[in-house]
């Protein structure tokens, strides 16, 4: 398509000679933005896949992906239930829980409210999101009616340790002569938790199942029964099966979905709107590469016409702009896909970096739910961005490279 004359004008009008500087530099710096667009772009959709799969899998890694309750009264036959629901086909899990809010004080004093959530041992280390990041004491010693495991965002708001203990109050109260009293119990800390989500490291207590009902007094029943699936993204498919299968009873049943709905459907506005503003620093860059062709062929006018005189047809100085501009487009937009992996690659290393260099919390957790900046390349994105890129600049150059081709030999060398 490009012959080796074509190849060598373009590369020569690449290389600026003196007294054409300024066209160069204007070059570089659409070279430049193209590259900072695609980086851009890349990094901050990787940062929000991540921070969506990062939310995605703890709030359900802790939560389930669907809830069956029972209407207008705690669930009785739960065992069934869930012995129901486990053979179905994508159904992983179903773990009865007891869930409920508590006033948490210690004997150093403060006071601060929590989810409480009553759980089997078993079930409890089946939530790996959970079990798998105890980091003081074990879930071994999650037995009886006096064990308790906490966040560690808790245990230090509380200071309290392993072996220590903190006095649960519920809300509500008992019914005495003297008017009611609240419900108190103390537990024994047995295992401090760090899932890396802030909500549940600062909020949440878990109980052993009977614990929990003896403590919120609903004789052998259950709030709910959670479920975890195979896979989140089919869960509509699970529900109607749980539907259909639990025909009969009173039960709701809601699924992620529809719990969260408005959380995760946030994000994803967020996220679309944050890739149509990026798109736009690409589109900037694309009318630099306008400018400096425009600029191009008007300095080249001479050397144009020289060329057409001695033979070089219309199409040959059309195919020689093409380059000189796709060169640009092109080497910006790998630049910048290089630059936004790598930095993909090392995103968690450069934010540490910068906190050191600045002494400010750049990701303050208690913000963004996470204690740490993910970021999830996905390559199908990666390549749509580089298309994209490369589209904008090869039709950034369509029309300088035709106006390049209209070019007048005569009208151009009439005053030479």
């Amino acid at each position: 398509m490009f012959g080796p004359f074509e190849r060598a004008v373009a590369a020569r009008y690449l290389r600026a000679r003196r007294g054409e500087r300024f066209v160069s530099v204007i070059a570089a710096f659409s070279l430049i933005g193209i590259a900072l667009g695609v980086a851009t772009l890349i990094i901050v959709m990787s940062v929000m896949n991540g921070f969506r799969q990062e939310l995605l899998a703890r709030i359900l890694g802790l939560n389930g992906h669907l809830g069956i309750y029972a209407v207008g009264e705690p669930l009785r036959d739960y065992d069934a239930v869930a012995g129901r629901v486990r053979g179905l086909p994508g159904v992983v899990a179903a773990m009865p829980m007891v869930e409920g809010q508590a006033l948490l004080t210690t004997d150093r004093g403060g006071a601060y409210g929590g989810i409480v959530r009553g759980m089997r041992q078993q079930d409890l280390q089946s939530l790996h999101v959970v079990s798998d990041h105890i980091i003081a004491g074990r879930l071994a010693d999650f037995t009886g009616d006096d064990a308790v495991a906490i966040g560690v965002g808790l245990a230090q708001r509380l200071d309290v340790g392993v072996g220590g203990q903190i006095t649960l109050i519920s809300p509500q109260g008992s019914a005495t002569a003297f008017g009611t009293m609240p419900r108190i119990r103390a537990y024994t800390v047995v295992a401090i938790f760090q899932v890396g989500f802030n909500e549940a490291d600062t909020a949440f207590v878990y109980l052993p199942l009977q614990a929990a009902q003896i403590f919120f007094r609903l004789h052998g029943a259950v709030t709910q029964v959670n479920v975890m699936v195979e896979n989140p993204d089919a869960v509509g498919a699970v529900n109607r099966a749980i539907r259909s299968a639990l025909a009969g009873l009173q039960v709701r049943v809601i699924d992620w979905t529809q719990s969260n709905n408005s959380l995760f459907a946030a994000v994803e506005v967020e996220r679309n709107v944050m890739f149509l503003i990026l798109t736009l620093i690409i589109l900037v860059a694309a009318f630099n590469v306008i400018s400096s062709l425009i600029m191009m062929v008007k300095d080249k006018t001479r050397d144009i016409a020289v060329l057409r005189t001695i033979g070089a047809g219309s199409g040959a100085i059309l195919r020689i702009f093409l380059m000189c501009g796709a060169f640009v487009g092109v080497a910006g937009t790998v630049a910048g896909a290089v630059i936004g992996i790598v930095f993909c690659r090392n995103i968690e290393s450069i934010r540490r970096a910068l906190e050191s260099l600045t002494g400010t919390n750049l990701f303050n957790p208690e913000v963004y739910f996470l204690s740490q900046l993910p970021a999830v390349l996905d390559w199908r994105e990666v390549a749509q961005v580089i298309g994209m890129a490369l589209g904008l600049s090869l039709l950034a150059t369509l029309y300088p490279s035709w106006r390049a081709a209209r070019t007048d030999p005569v009208e151009a060398l009439r005053h030479e």
